[in-house]
């Protein structure tokens, strides 16, 4: 008797909390789909959706990760150059998407920019073991996975390298994207004169209000000249088949030279000042214009373009603005002929969606490009639960062949293309710490168009009415999967 009154009462406990949570999920006005999503995960999922909740589904919006003093200071570096050169011509047709991200976070078009493309992982290693290696003041290194495998002792060895000879390198990685790597990896980095920090660790008791929010960036900025940025974390599958039973990843990394570098820079220390909780401001982080123009005079590397204008763009999920879904929202708006993009996964918000629908429904050609089976089998059934809403509207949909496509991008009517770590899924356009170099250059858009094709080949197209031709049983997978893509 005893017995089944303390389970009583823990029973009316239980569930006082978990109404008491649904109300809260209610109240704090969400998006209705990502209301709904949780509301089931509390109401189906004893005892295990209240933990899953508790993680992962507070609402931590208020949290501000960086001082808007901090803040402040950094955009004034970055763009000081950009003042003093004054402001370049910018594309009419462009200047409503440039002034966007100029209005919601304070990121300037830089002009005068070099670029280089990278599908290959070994050349994009190469090429950044020999510019790091070329150092001479500052290395800053930024990825979400940094393994203990041969790249990342590769990459390890170049920078300590450096930092003997007394350059100063500082090191930040995602502390839930190397959970599987030791800590021993990284204190070798330390004892090598590398300054290391984890983004947001992971630690008890203050787990709950940082798993959530996970720094997804991949820059590389050196001497505030040269820059990468792009899809490629430091590990072995993304550079080379480390498993013949394992597909080959196929990715995209951009290097910049000149001016553009210092919106890498700025976003950067912006995330070594929550890293590490040191504000960087010194001026000496920005090289002068003519420092540049005679740096990039003596380059001969084979650039794609020579005189890109760059915005680099940040998106963190405090803030009032998802500034990357924006910008790529508009741009597929306000695209005349054609838009094409790539992205390893596919669940996208309801705005985003309805962006792909309204710019086919308009006539442009849309093509999206998604992996045939990627890395991990539920993200693919939530993936393919959205290929019917836009198949109908009248996007053509390829599903990549040849590997696992891991590659973010999206150009639009050879003036416009944009390169970076952001999926069209909620965890990048709400939940991550992003970044994506937008470029407004007919060479660089042309050069990604021509790469769009290619990789096209590789692929299958869907037909709406094969689609509709699906199992039963693959539609409900799919179907219920898709309910919990707002908590992927």
């Amino acid at each position: 008797m005893f017995d089944v009154v303390i389970y009583s009462v823990l029973g009316a406990f239980y569930l006082f909390i978990v109404l008491s949570q649904m109300l809260v999920v209610i109240l704090e006005n969400r998006q209705p789909v990502k209301t709904v999503a949780w509301l089931m995960v509390l109401f189906s999922l004893p005892v295990i959706g209240l933990v899953i909740y508790f993680f992962f589904g507070r609402n931590r919006k208020r949290e501000h990760f960086v001082s808007r003093a901090c803040a402040s200071q950094l955009a004034r570096r970055s763009a000081v150059r950009f003042y003093q050169g004054g402001f370049p011509e910018l594309p009419a047709e462009h200047k409503p998407l440039i002034k966007l991200f100029r209005r919601q976070s304070g990121s300037f078009p830089y002009p005068d920019n070099k670029m280089r493309f990278f599908i290959s992982g070994e050349e994009m290693l190469d090429n950044l073991l020999r510019d790091i290696a070329a150092a001479r003041h500052h290395i800053h290194v930024e990825f979400y996975i940094i393994e203990d495998d041969k790249v990342g002792q590769l990459v390890r060895e170049a920078l300590a390298a450096k930092a003997r000879e007394g350059v100063s390198v500082r090191l930040v990685y995602d502390d839930v994207g190397c959970w599987n790597v030791k800590n021993l990896f990284f204190k070798q980095m330390e004892t090598d004169g590398i300054q290391v920090a984890p983004f947001l660790p992971v630690r008890f008791p203050k787990f709950t209000s940082k798993v959530d929010f996970r720094n997804h960036r991949k820059i590389v900025v050196i001497d505030g000249i040269i820059g990468y940025v792009g899809g490629m974390n430091l590990a072995e599958r993304y550079f080379y088949q480390v498993d013949k039973n394992q597909p080959v990843w196929r990715d995209t990394h951009v290097r910049i030279m000149g001016n553009a570098v210092g919106g890498l820079q700025r976003a950067f220390l912006s995330d070594w000042y929550v890293a590490a909780g040191q504000t960087i401001t010194d001026q000496v982080y920005y090289p002068r214009e003519e420092e540049c123009r005679k740096i990039m005079a003596c380059d001969r590397e084979p650039y794609v373009s020579r005189n890109a204008l760059i915005q680099i763009v940040t998106s963190i999920p405090t803030a009032p603005w998802p500034d990357i879904m924006q910008g790529m929202i508009l741009a597929l708006l306000r695209a005349r002929q054609y838009c094409y993009l790539q992205s390893p996964y596919f669940m996208p918000t309801e705005r985003m969606l309805f962006a792909l629908q309204t710019a086919a429904l308009a006539g442009v050609d849309v093509r999206l490009m998604i992996p045939e089976r990627t890395d991990k089998r539920f993200l693919t059934w939530a993936s393919r639960s959205f290929l019917h809403d836009v198949i109908r509207a009248g996007v053509r949909v390829y599903l990549y062949q040849k590997g696992f496509l891991h590659s973010k991008t999206l150009v639009c009517d050879d003036t416009l293309m944009s390169c970076g770590s952001t999926n069209i899924d909620f965890r990048s356009f709400e939940r991550n710490f992003e970044v994506n170099a937008f470029v407004y250059d007919k060479e660089a858009a042309l050069h990604m168009k021509k790469v769009f094709q290619e990789d096209q080949s590789h692929c299958r197209m869907l037909n709406l009415e094969t689609w509709e031709t699906r199992s039963i049983w693959c539609r409900v997978a799919e179907s219920s999967i898709r309910l919990l893509s707002p908590l992927l």
